[in-house]
């Protein structure tokens, strides 16, 4: 694992990625869930205008789910759940989940306090990001919801961010993916192939595979069109709706969705070929403002000023945008024209950008000021503690990290680097320990078992080294590499009888896990 997560250029994907992560968008937007594994979501605040007016703010919202409904009898919770994992492992392995624990903590503490807004769900949630500067989000089944880099660098207050993940959260509590199941029984396995094509042409560099990906993406393209305007149209004024009202009850500003909403609608006016596919195929319409717009009327106006984490992780997001000395001119200019909406979140991403750029003495000297005007904050830490890690400083880092741990234990980026500082510290066997004790607490956090690896492997330990590097292919959705270390790890000359048993139960349930999906098509896609 890197010391610091790889930077996104959010301005210059490879096309490939790029047209990789279009496709997955539209097939999650648009595929139903017959039987796993499916990478399929439902809609995206920006879906579709219905042909009719939807009831007013006040009004009940028709068609909504009762428990035992039969949407819900035809896809139970279990199911979901199992479902949207594979469907994230999907994503992982396709390079479209974002590795930076600050964006993905920071998504999870905001979207966790608007679920707990209203008690209208039996879903455990999950949020991260999706490395893609195009603007969408989306929600996978059993709770699982990705949000574009893109829009969250587009969003100009938390309020607006805030109100694209009540949106989705509203179709997971609402049962739309189960509830479309019922009206979609086809058009799975078209999607399905869609996808598969597109994720082999995406890693190969022949001319043909991207003729392979055109044709792939058009198709899903269609397929997406054509299911979102057949069936989503009241899912989308459904989670609108119910959106608004988680949003007013978590304590944001309810004028954030129209205010969004109406600002991409002018953009997308002057926009060429560059506009997103999604914004282009459903467009957004000036009934869906005027709703948004009514419904914040007829609450009482309240300013609501934005957490700072919300600055900071967009801050963190521009630092990763196009090159290292670019982001670095981006910020300095931003400062010396005080063209900021917080000077602590500036000097932050300053920060970052002199990291990446490897201009290791001026981090140190722009650290220094931000510390000066800065409360204490876990981010801050966290790259004071890079800044030293970088500057050859090593046991100071690991110093800095354990300081930081101490106060903000469930912080993941602190939880990586203090085990990372240490291998460097020549420490491997405390590292080792640590990232053991803290996978007991986040079993399934791969770059947990990455960094273990690691620091194992520094010690000698093939076993280990082998078992933990399979556990993060797995979670990372390559299979065949995943098994490919546990049979290493089998063969692995300091294996007791007890370590190699473990590992070959996992085994054979990888090896079941990896024949469900080549009878279902994926077994192609990896590696």
């Amino acid at each position: 694992m890197p010391s610091r997560p790889l930077p996104i250029e959010t301005t210059s994907v490879p096309r490939p990625r790029r047209a990789l992560a279009a496709l997955m968008a539209l097939v999650l937007a648009a595929t139903p869930a017959v039987a796993p594994p499916a990478a399929w979501a439902q809609g995206s605040l920006f879906g579709p205008a219905r042909q009719a007016p939807a009831p007013s703010a006040g009004a009940a919202a028709p068609g909504l789910p009762e428990l035992g409904d039969s949407a819900r009898a035809a896809l139970s919770p279990a199911q979901e759940r199992k479902l949207g994992e594979t469907a994230l492992k999907q994503l992982r392995a396709a390079g479209a989940y974002l590795n930076d624990p600050e964006v993905n903590d920071y998504l999870n503490d905001l979207g966790q306090r608007l679920v707990a807004a209203r008690a209208d769900s039996r879903f455990d949630f999950q949020f991260f990001a999706v490395p893609d500067a195009s603007i969408n989000a989306f929600a996978i089944p059993g709770g699982f919801i990705g949000v574009n880099t893109g829009l969250i660098l587009l969003t100009q207050t938390e309020s607006e961010l805030a109100s694209v993940l009540a949106h989705e959260i509203t179709h997971v509590t609402q049962n739309h993916m189960a509830r479309m199941l019922e009206s979609q029984k086809n058009s799975l396995w078209m999607s399905l192939a869609a996808l598969a094509l597109a994720v082999i042409a995406a890693r190969s560099n022949s001319s043909s595979s991207s003729d392979m990906l055109g044709a792939a993406i058009t198709s899903a393209q269609a397929l997406a069109v054509q299911n979102q305007l057949n069936f989503t149209r009241e899912n989308e004024y459904e989670a609108d709706r119910i959106g608004f009202q988680r949003l007013e009850a978590a304590g944001f500003d309810t004028a954030g969705a129209a205010a969004l909403m109406e600002r991409l609608q002018k953009a997308s006016r002057f926009a060429d070929g560059s506009v997103p596919t999604y914004l282009r195929t459903h467009p957004i319409t000036y009934e869906r403002i005027a709703e948004a717009q009514s419904r914040a009327q007829a609450r009482s106006y309240r300013q609501v000023a934005d957490s700072p984490d919300f600055q900071m992780v967009r801050a963190l997001l521009r630092s990763y945008v196009g090159r290292p000395d670019e982001a670095v001119a981006w910020f300095d200019a931003a400062l010396a024209e005080r063209k900021y909406n917080s000077e602590v979140s500036a000097r932050y991403g300053l920060v970052a950008a002199l990291l990446r750029d490897a201009r290791i003495p001026r981090a140190r000297k722009e650290l220094a000021a931000l510390e000066r005007i800065a409360p204490p904050h876990p981010m801050i830490e966290a790259i004071a503690g890079h800044v030293l890690l970088e500057g050859g400083e090593i046991e100071a880092a690991v110093g800095r990290f354990e300081k930081a741990l101490a106060r903000y234990p469930n912080k993941m980026q602190l939880v990586y680097d203090y085990p990372d500082a240490l291998i460097k510290a020549g420490r491997a066997a405390q590292a080792s320990a640590f990232a053991e004790a803290q996978l007991q607490r986040f079993p399934q956090d791969g770059l947990l078992h990455q960094i273990a690896a690691k620091a194992y492997a520094a010690q000698g330990r093939t076993l280990r080294q082998h078992q933990h590097l399979g556990e993060f292919y797995a979670w990372q959705g390559n299979l065949r590499l995943a098994i490919d270390q546990l049979e290493l790890a089998i063969k692995a000359g300091d294996a007791n009888f007890y370590e190699s048993s473990v590992v070959e139960t996992r085994l054979r349930t990888l090896r079941r896990e990896q024949a469900e999906q080549q009878r279902e098509g994926f077994g192609r896609t990896e590696g």
